[in-house]
Order: C-alpha cells, then sequence, then structure tokens
C-alpha cells in the first residue's frame, strides 16, 4: 500500500513540527512522522527555549498559549574550581516583561503541543514510524520507508529532522560519519523541587527562571555545566566534548554525579527528588561540520543539519533548528507552486539559510570550535581566577597586592606566557 503527500517531514521535534505546522497553513497535504509514541517522547535537551521569531510568526504571543515552565529572567556564568566557583549574575527588568527573552520547558510537553499545533491545521501525524530507507524515483528522493509497517510513504519533497545521528541524509549521500571531535554528549538529571522553595533558593518570584551555566567540569574534561529551574523542577546537567570523554575513560553519569557534589551545586538541589536522566549527541563541529542541506526531492533541518553552536557563553541548537525548519517549509511551498522539486529549485533553502541569523550567527562564532579545545580553559582559567579572588578577599595581615600584578602573577604561574599569549588569540579570534 502507497499513500500519497505533498510533503514528508520526518521527526516530530521543533523543527519538524514548525515545517509541518507551517506547511499545513498554505493547505498543503504534510505528513509528520515521529518515532515515539508521542512527540517529544524520545527528545532531550537542556531547557532552555528562545523568543525565536520563527515560533512567534507562525503562534503570535506563543509565550501565551505554548506549556512553557519560566521565563529566564536571571543569567549566571560561574567558573568552577573543585571547591569554589566565581560568579557573573546578570538581571534585566527588561528580561521579566513579555515578550520575554527566553524560557525554560519541558520537551515532552513542548513538542507535543508543537505537534498539535501543526495536526489542528492539518497535518497527518503518525507516531511509533521510524523512516528506516528512503524511496527514490527517476534519480530524485520520493518518500520513506517505515520500519514495521506495510508499503510506502510517497511525497513530492521530504524534510529529514530526525536528529543528530540522521541516517537518512546519510543514505542521501548528504553527510560522511561523524567525528567524535564534532560531537558532544549531553546528560541531564530532572529533580523535583516545590515552586516555593525554587523561589526561595533562586531569589526569584511568579514564574522568574534562573539559567546557571557553570564552566569548568569535574576531572578537567571540556565542556560546560547548567542549571535551569522548572516550575516545580531543576534540569541539572553537562555537555562534553566526546573525544575529551573518551580519553578520560569515565561514565558521563559518574562525572554528572560529581557536578551534583560540588558544593556550589549540592546546596541549590538540596533536598530534590530524581525524577528522570537522560543523554543526548550534540553537533559540536560548527559551521565546517554542516553538510549539504538539500539534494533532489530532499532537505535537511535542525540537529540533523548540524544547526548548532557555541560561543563559550551561548549554546544555540532548538532556535536555529525552528527557523531552519520555517525555511525549509517556504521553500517547499514554493517548489510546489512551481511543481520543481530538483536540486536546483531546493537550493533556494541554503541561500535562505544563508541570509538568516542562524548561518550568520554560525559563520561569525566559526572559531569558537578551536577555542572550545584549549584544555586549560576547563581546569587553569577557573583555578587562577579562583585564586586571584581568593587573594583579593582574603585577610592575614599581610599587604595587598594591586590587581592587575595579582593576575599577571597567578596566570603565569600556571601557565607560560608562550601559553597564555596563545590561548589569549584563540579566544579573541572566537569572540572579539
Amino acid at each position: 500500500m502507497v499513500q500519497y503527500f505533498d510533503v514528508i517531514v520526518v521527526g516530530a521535534g521543533p523543527a519538524g513540527s514548525v515545517a509541518a505546522l507551517k506547511l499545513a497553513r498554505r493547505g498543503l497535504n504534510v505528513c509528520l512522522l515521529e518515532r515515539g509514541g508521542r512527540p517529544g517522547a524520545k527528545n532531550m535537551f537542556g531547557g532552555l527555549l528562545h523568543n525565536t521569531p520563527a515560533l512567534n510568526d507562525l503562534v503570535p504571543s506563543f509565550w501565551e498559549k505554548a506549556p512553557l515552565e519560566r521565563h529566564v529572567y536571571k543569567k549566571v556564568l560561574a567558573f568552577m574550581t573543585p571547591e569554589s566557583a566565581v560568579s557573573l549574575t546578570f538581571e534585566n527588568e527588561k528580561f521579566d516583561q513579555p515578550p520575554y527573552n527566553g524560557y525554560t520547558v519541558l520537551r515532552p510537553v513542548f513538542d507535543s503541543w508543537l505537534a498539535d499545533e501543526a495536526v489542528k491545521a492539518g497535518a497527518t501525524l503518525l507516531c511509533d514510524c521510524t523512516a528506516d530507507d528512503l524511496v527514490a524515483e527517476d534519480g530524485k528522493i520520493a518518500g520513506v520507508t517505515v520500519k514495521g509497517r506495510d508499503g510506502e510513504l510517497r511525497a513530492n519533497i521530504v524534510i529529514v529532522a530526525d536528529g543528530v545521528l540522521s541516517l537518512l541524509a546519510k543514505q542521501a549521500g548528504l553527510r560522511a560519519d561523524f567525528l567524535p571531535s564534532n560531537m558532544g554528549v549531553g546528560v541531564k538529571l530532572l529533580l523535583g523541587l516545590p515552586e516555593a522553595t525554587i523561589n526561595e533558593r533562586f531569589h526569584l518570584v511568579r514564574d522568574q527562571a534562573a539559567d546557571i551555566a557553570f564552566l569548568g567540569i569535574p576531572g578537567g574534561i571540556r565542556g560546560g555545566s547548567f542549571l535551569y529551574t522548572n516550575r516545580e523542577s531543576i534540569s541539572v546537567g553537562m555537555v562534553m566534548h566526546l573525544d575529551s570523554l573518551k580519553e578520560s575513560g569515565k561514565a558521563p553519569y559518574d562525572i554528572l554525579e560529581d557536578l551534583l557534589q560540588h558544593p556550589q551545586v549540592r546546596r541549590l538541589i538540596k533536598g530534590a527528588e530524581s525524577l528522570e536522566y537522560s543523554a543526548h549527541l550534540v553537533p559540536e563541529g560548527g559551521i565546517r561540520a554542516v553538510p549539504k542541506v538539500y539534494t533532489d526531492g530532499m532537505m535537511v533541518v535542525g540537529d540533523a543539519a548540524g544547526l548548532c553552536y557555541t560561543n563559550g557563553i551561548n549554546l544555540e541548537g532548538i532556535n536555529l533548528a525552528m527557523t531552519s525548519g520555517a525555511l525549509a517549509a517556504e521553500t517547499a511551498i514554493a517548489a510546489v507552486e512551481s511543481r520543481d522539486y530538483s536540486d536546483s529549485m531546493l537550493s533556494l533553502y541554503k541561500r535562505k539559510l544563508d541570509e538568516s541569523f542562524v548561518m550568520k550567527d554560525m559563520k561569525k562564532f566559526k572559531s569558537a570550535v578551536g577555542m572550545m579545545h584549549i584544555d586549560r580553559l576547563y581546569d587553569t582559567y577557573p583555578r587562577i581566577l579562583s585564586n586571584i579572588m581568593k587573594k583579593v578577599y582574603k585577610v592575614d595581615g599581610t599587604p595587598r597586592k594591586k590587581l592587575l600584578g595579582l593576575a599577571r602573577r597567578e596566570a603565569l604561574k600556571e601557565i607560560g606566557l608562550k601559553d597564555f599569549v596563545a590561548d589569549g588569540i584563540k579566544i579573541g579570534r572566537a569572540l572579539l
């Protein structure tokens, strides 16, 4: 049995559901495939959603309708050593007014809501369906086969949003095997705490949220840690470079446990109940690892297209994914209207990506990949900063030293001048 659609979208995560919603709103016959029992059942991310225009254009004032946990009001960057933390806190009253800058969300709830919006618009949602192979006809992608399901699903265009290890993108010849150096692994623990306790402990009111980023993973592994407050739970976890984790010989959950025992984190999660543990691969190769994102009859969006980057301060992924889904949908609409599904026609998607903030930001921070491979960034520099602050504040009857001389002395004691200058050049190229 063969079923026909205008467009098939593989993967009901944010990128896929945004694409399906936009297509259905234009009256196209859309099939949205999800391998889980429901959208979000197999999806994981840290928990932070930014106020991306792609979603607001489809669902105006979505923050009033979507199942969001809290809006982010407090941003904290903490540099950790095993026994201390130096923190920089940013609060802005404009972050406390709609439209808010960002939100904490739970993917199983948020993804289900977004997919339901696509269904309300007319999309067909099929769950427990894993697209395991592409169907080709006359040299173009023309559909997919579904594991355990007889027959084929055919379409003029297939939009692939099946995640970081996209098998369909590989089958289409758009990408090669991933390198460990281009990948990270994210692990997260969801901890339950009463709403009143969270508000008191993090100095929040109403539905304000705290977003805390930690630099300095226990054991000196390259990566960063995070803590986000939800309404009645806390998301705490880390993203580790896969090659660094492999070299350490440690299990991710053991390193996460070390993080939970850090004094800075332990006091924040005191009395919390473990609710859920999850893990997920993250594309971290930057723009150099983005594959070709289109071919005859097919486009690739979100994590499947490697659209994720970090600049050392921000880790951007879900907003890039939703924007790519919207741009792929716009391209598919133009292709259906012109009845042209060729590689040449679908190259419009790449041009739209290049003109958007997605590729502009990925190009801007392309050097951040090299910066994030500086091992000293995760242990030595937090230790230097901690030593400086300890000597600044310590009172022991000895004469105080000026800050600049103290900083120079501590830095050169830990790092030679040559390495210090080399690191400075890499960091400057990445951020300045």
